[in-house]
């Protein structure tokens, strides 16, 4: 990942993780209070709930006392009760109707000391019925009772309380109430998320409690819509009011805050990461221009420039930079004067290796004749002719590798090059008073696509290197064979081998006989095998070095041979 692309998701996440914590902790906080508050009004609804029915007992058991009062006072009431003649039977069968009315109840009994009902002003049919247990429950409660009592056409439950008329020789009780229905609906219109209900005795025939339920009030309960003359349809049991708050409105609420939480979360995503961008931009915009100059850099191209008027982390950055390329600079100067000093010392040691080799054929021809002078005058100049090709072949030689140093890199000129009379040649101009140096050429061999001078230097390096190693052993012989091999593309080369049976090498000297300045001989430059292998590679050939410690060396070079004329089959 880049650092643009590392810079913008932190940034990102720095701007949207605070963000994304702060709308889930509100949002929590919100719920759980909101939570709390919904069931802070459902329990005050509760307690509403049963405050009301307690003051809709005492309005009933109020109007009661005042119906009751009036009826102690009505004389026709008591000439009903007492006289019992037909036009006041009739009017006691209608007594409970007006009063209840005049009462504002929706439920009234009047009943004697037997529990007989002697007039009924929510359903006349009632009169003559027996309910004893309804005076002794109201009277023993002393409270509010639900009542569920027939009518003309159903039932009603009415939240009942009981009152006396005392007559000369019996007592009158009357059970008056009003319908619980009006209450509740009362109630849930104060909280459209309120939901009352009553749960009768039985089978269930309200809602369940569940989660959403806030609690219930229980109140006796009376049943007497039951068939009349039954003795236990007044028997005492208890009904539940269950009071139930929806959380629509919650829920509907917390809808809302997601909303709002989710636009006002996309928003500030959106510009978040707009912001994230614009600074992952801003910051990585000088970077990448310094990484675009940096990688501009080489010892060729030191010339960037990396001012900057920037006074922060990057314009130090800048700053560092460009001493650093200074410094490269400086580096680079001193390293070009190095080199070029070291060139042309290398130059130098390869100019006297390649003078010293051409001078030792000489030397040898100057020190026979000069041995042929004093012991043998009369064939000196026998001797003089045989060993003259020699000193001008030497000579020859000196004078190419002027003319080649004189333009500071020696050419290379491939020709037809008769490999076997170089082979001889340098094997001729080779004097070592402690060792044999012959040659093997294999005249039937193909001419070699090479520059004689070349390959005469590098045989000349391969024998004396051979020469040297012989060194204090007896007996000891270098030979140079030449023969033609095949290679594997069909193209013929010629391979030129000096093998001595010297000491050999062991694999550590073997793999620094190459190294420059590396050698094991006395006053030796460390030249001999390195300039070899670069005047072999300049040819176009190969070189590989064959040892052992105590088997001697095999020194192979391998060169292209001239392709024969066409028609001609290879020799």
């Amino acid at each position: 990942m880049s650092f643009r692309a590392r810079a913008f998701v932190a940034l990102a996440l720095a701007a949207l993780m605070p963000l994304a914590l702060l709308a889930y902790g509100v949002r929590t906080e919100l719920s759980r209070r909101l939570g709390e508050e919904n069931r802070r009004r459902g329990e005050a609804a509760l307690s509403a709930l049963r405050a009301d029915l307690v003051r809709e007992g005492d309005v009933v058991a109020a109007r009661l006392a005042t119906l009751a009062a009036e009826l102690r006072r009505d004389n026709r009431l008591r000439l009903a009760v007492l006289g019992g003649d037909t036009s006041s039977r009739r009017a006691l069968l209608d007594l409970a109707a007006g009063s209840m009315r005049t009462a504002g109840l929706d439920m009234l009994w009047i009943q004697d000391s037997t529990g007989r009902v002697l007039s009924s002003g929510h359903f006349r049919n009632e009169f003559d019925r027996i309910e004893p247990e309804l005076p002794r429950r109201l009277t023993a409660d002393n409270s509010a009772v639900l009542v569920r009592a027939r009518t003309a056409d159903s039932a009603i439950v009415v939240l009942a309380r009981l009152d006396s008329v005392p007559m000369p020789s019996l007592r009158l009780t009357i059970t008056g109430g009003t319908a619980i229905e009006p209450v509740l609906r009362r109630e849930v219109a104060r909280d459209p998320d309120l939901s009352l209900a009553i749960r009768y005795p039985g089978p269930r025939s309200g809602p369940q409690q569940d989660s959403a339920s806030v609690g219930r009030i229980p109140l006796a309960f009376i049943d007497l819509a039951g068939p009349a003359g039954t003795t236990d349809s007044a028997a005492a049991a208890t009904a539940d009011v269950v009071v139930t708050r929806s959380s629509r409105t919650l829920v509907e609420l917390q809808h809302g805050l997601d909303r709002w939480f989710l636009l006002v979360l996309l928003t500030s995503v959106a510009l978040a990461l707009i912001a994230a961008a614009w600074l992952a931009a801003r910051i990585s915009r000088p970077l990448t221009t310094l990484a675009a100059q940096t990688a501009a850099i080489d010892l060729d191209r030191l010339e960037q420039s990396f001012v900057s008027e920037r006074n922060d982390e990057i314009g130090a950055l800048a700053t560092v930079l460009g001493a650093m390329t200074e410094r490269l600079r400086l580096s680079a100067a001193r390293l070009r004067e190095a080199e070029r000093r070291v060139a042309t010392g290398d130059l130098a040691r390869q100019v006297n290796h390649d003078v010293k080799n051409g001078l030792v054929p000489i030397r040898n021809v100057l020190r026979h004749l000069t041995q042929v002078a004093r012991d043998e005058p009369a064939s000196l100049p026998r001797v003089f002719e045989e060993r003259r090709a020699t000193l001008e072949s030497s000579l020859a030689y000196l004078d190419t590798l002027a003319r080649n140093y004189a333009r500071l890199s020696p050419g290379v000129q491939r020709v037809s090059c008769d490999v076997a009379a170089v082979v001889e040649e340098v094997v001729r101009g080779t004097a070592a008073a402690h060792a044999t140096v012959r040659a093997a050429p294999d005249h039937s061999s193909p001419r070699a696509s090479a520059d004689p001078l070349v390959l005469r230097r590098i045989l000349e390096n391969l024998v004396g290197n051979a020469v040297d190693s012989l060194a204090g052993r007896e007996g000891g012989v270098v030979t140079v064979s030449t023969e033609s091999i095949g290679a594997d593309n069909g193209v013929r080369r010629v391979r030129v081998t000096v093998a001595d049976t010297g000491p050999g090498m062991s694999r550590a000297e073997l793999e620094r006989a190459f190294d420059d300045f590396h050698t094991t001989k006395e006053g030796g430059t460390g030249l001999g095998l390195s300039i070899v292998r670069r005047l072999v590679l300049d040819l176009g050939g190969v070189l590989r070095i064959e040892t052992a410690p105590g088997t001697g060396t095999r020194a192979v070079v391998e060169l292209p041979a001239v392709a024969p004329p066409a028609g001609e089959r290879p020799g």
